[in-house]
């Protein structure tokens, strides 16, 4: 739907969740945000831009947000229908995108070798068939400002879900499209339901995330997977997203201090996803990308040390 003059969302679906695609349209190009799977741009997008009378010839720039295939996998396809379209993402995540195979070993199966939690192999054979890669033309690393004829639109670094994640600024409603940056309590599903935990990994770096786009005072926040949060919405919905994070480290610190031995990130979460969301299995393993992001911040303070587990597996306890 058009949501305001010029800016589009097109919500995608993805299984039991949707990705929305953003369309920012000026007088002489338009940019789109995110590529969500291979499909979304074959059918969802091609029908949409049918149907409003909008040009696949006039998509200029096409940017990725981050590494997630369900923000990239569409990127093939972009090639063979936008034919002037430039793919860019940010710096720092343009390895993952140009590769789904260091996708998945580097980002989603980063647990398994120091803390026991493989992603399947059936998840990969599924990112295979609904993800497909090819190259990025332009890596930004943010503050750069695209003219889109008569429209500007400003390009964040937000990292914190991963460290190359872009936000768009649109200059002319002032909001702010976020893909994955912030993720409130949870991921939902399509009809408003908790699917997963917040999957932020670099804690430091996501509460400055929070804090800058607070300042600039967006007239709303434009998520891939949650409904529209304008006005005091948006500021609301960041602020649930920074205490959560308090909330999840004050967790992990507590269970640490008490446990009389040295304890493993999944034991750590075995004992506290009921208390982190409630969640329910196999949901919330994946709290192993806040939990081990919250856990080195803490060693990095000193609050807690890190050793390694007679079975190779890496453990914490306590700086006494």
């Amino acid at each position: 739907m058009e949501i305001k003059p010029g800016l589009h969302r097109i919500e995608c679906p993805i299984g039991e969740r949707y990705v929305a695609i953003y369309a920012v349209v000026g007088s002489e190009s338009t940019l789109l945000v995110d590529t969500g799977f291979d499909d979304s741009i074959r059918t969802t997008v091609v029908n949409y831009f049918k149907s409003n009378k909008l040009s696949l010839d006039k998509v200029r720039y096409v940017i990725n947000t981050h590494s997630d295939y369900d923000h990239t996998g569409g990127n093939k396809a972009v090639r063979e229908l936008m034919p002037n379209a430039l793919i860019c993402a940010g710096e720092r995540d343009r390895a993952m995108i140009e590769n789904l195979n260091s996708m998945f070993y580097d980002r989603y199966n980063e647990f398994e070798k120091d803390h026991g939690f493989p992603e399947s192999e059936a998840a990969k054979d599924f990112m295979m068939s609904v993800a497909f890669e090819t190259n990025v033309d332009i890596g930004f690393s943010g503050n750069e400002r695209i003219d889109l004829g008569g429209r500007y639109v400003e390009i964040l670094h937000t990292p914190g879900h991963s460290w190359g994640h872009l936000s768009v600024l649109d200059e002319q409603t002032k909001a702010i499209i976020i893909g994955d940056a912030v993720l409130g309590n949870s991921v939902l599903l399509a009809n408003g339901d908790a699917a997963f935990p917040p999957t932020y990994r670099f804690v430091e770096a996501y509460r400055s995330t929070i804090r800058l786009l607070k300042g600039y005072q967006p007239s709303e926040i434009l998520t891939s997977h949650y409904p529209r949060y304008q006005g005091q919405a948006a500021i609301d919905f960041l602020d649930l997203s920074l205490n959560y994070t308090d909330l999840i480290e004050s967790i992990c610190l507590e269970v640490i201090t008490a446990a009389k031995k040295p304890i493993g990130m999944m034991e750590l979460i075995e004992l506290t996803h009921e208390r982190m969301g409630p969640w329910v299995d196999p949901a919330y393993k994946y709290l192993a990308y806040p939990v081990l992001g919250h856990l080195e911040v803490l060693e990095s303070y000193k609050k807690i040390k890190s050793s390694k587990s007679d079975s190779g597996l890496i453990q914490y306890q306590l700086v006494k």
